[in-house]
């Protein structure tokens, strides 16, 4: 039987001692939310465009760290504080998701800073 194996990628450090970044299990890794955060300095973006970035940045080093990649994304749960957000959200999304787009759902929420505009929590596997 497959054991739980605790991510955390060196780049992105541990920033939330009650979280993991994400745990691999099989061949099926389960990134936590991730947040607008840049993964190198650690500040909050200044719109909905660059939070989105660092966002996926953020997933993709925790994807790759964990022996997967954006490409092996197989759902994603995106919350908005603000879904006039969505249009330019669904276009910064779509220059990391361009071919065979995982299932998504997308919902308004109140994250838990008020300068955080996105966050996205994913679940990846790694191929054979």
């Amino acid at each position: 039987m497959p054991k739980k194996e605790i991510i955390i990628p060196a780049a992105l450090g541990q920033s939330n001692a009650n979280l993991s970044p994400a745990t691999r299990f099989g061949n099926l890794v389960f990134v936590a939310g991730q947040t607008g955060r840049d993964p190198v300095t650690n500040e909050v973006g200044k719109d909905i465009r660059e939070q989105t970035r660092n966002v996926l940045e953020r997933i993709k080093i925790i994807l790759e760290e964990a022996g997967s990649s954006l490409d092996n994304v197989l759902t994603a749960n995106c919350w908005l504080t603000d879904v006039a957000n969505g249009p330019a959200f669904n276009e910064e999304y779509a220059k990391y998701f361009t071919g065979n787009k995982p299932a998504r759902a997308t919902v308004q929420a109140t994250l838990m800073g008020p300068d955080l505009l996105v966050e996205i929590m994913v679940t990846a596997c790694i191929p054979d």
